[in-house]
């Protein structure tokens, strides 16, 4: 069985790869393919029998991939998408499993596709109109100690995730615990956040400058006063300054 991994963190990718082969050693992964671009270009001259494949790439959705090319090849996607984003997979015929995975989410995810052998034909054209929804949301409700308190979305500085947990920071430099994950608060803060890595969301109007970094990065330094070091990847960084210089 000949396996492709769909996946642009490195690490997350040789884990999954690991947990693939711990289930069946006799499977191949032939490749591990980290941007929408480059298995655009490989799935041209190539195919294998089962993909599995994160949704949020650097350069854009998966599922572009397999909308513009029409593959015949069942897909596994892994997801830390909220669930109306979920129902809308389920709606369309995706298969997925969700973030964070391990060694038995999936082995079952392979004895299920073992069970069906077949491959579907999502809608995959709704799916990212689905997921491109223009967010809405002005006020984030926030915990501290024992009260619930709703902030202003254009109060927020900065979403961050320590030890597990998403927090976010005012521009008052409050520091409140927040139940919704990193993917769904992108999804639902608008355009004026970024998603410097898988991390950090950031407030646009909470970057003072930016300066050169290491490997050809770019370091964020914020109005704000926040311990880590928060940098955008060079191959993300000219679509970083676009977005910057936006209203």
């Amino acid at each position: 069985m000949n396996v492709v991994i769909i996946e642009d963190e490195k690490n997350l990718a040789e884990e999954l790869q690991h947990y693939i082969l711990s289930a069946r050693k006799e499977w191949t992964i032939v490749k591990i393919l980290p941007s929408v671009k480059q298995a655009l270009a490989w799935f041209e001259t190539n195919t294998c029998q089962l993909v599995f494949s994160d949704i949020q790439l650097g350069d854009g959705l998966s599922f572009e991939i397999f909308n513009q090319l029409k593959l015949n090849v069942p897909v596994i996607f892994c997801t830390a998408f909220n669930e109306y984003a979920i129902q809308a997979f389920k709606n369309n015929g995706i298969d997925y499993i969700l973030k964070p995975y391990g060694q038995s989410t999936i082995s079952d995810a392979i004895t299920h596709y073992e069970s069906l052998r077949q491959s579907i034909s999502p809608d995959y054209h709704t799916i990212i109109r689905l997921l491109q929804k223009p967010a809405t949301t002005s006020r984030l409700l926030v915990s501290l100690r024992d009260k619930i308190i709703p902030v202003k979305t254009e109060d927020i500085a900065l979403f961050y995730i320590q030890h597990g947990q998403v927090s976010l920071i005012d521009f008052e430099q409050h520091k409140y615990i927040i139940s919704q994950p990193l993917d769904e608060l992108e999804a639902v803060v608008g355009p004026g956040f970024y998603r410097a890595d898988r991390q950090h969301l950031v407030n646009r109007k909470a970057i003072r400058d930016v300066s050169q970094y290491l490997g050809r990065k770019l370091l964020l330094n914020l109005l704000v006063e926040y311990n880590e070091a928060i940098t955008i990847r060079k191959e993300k960084a000219s679509e970083f300054l676009e977005w910057l210089t936006k209203d």
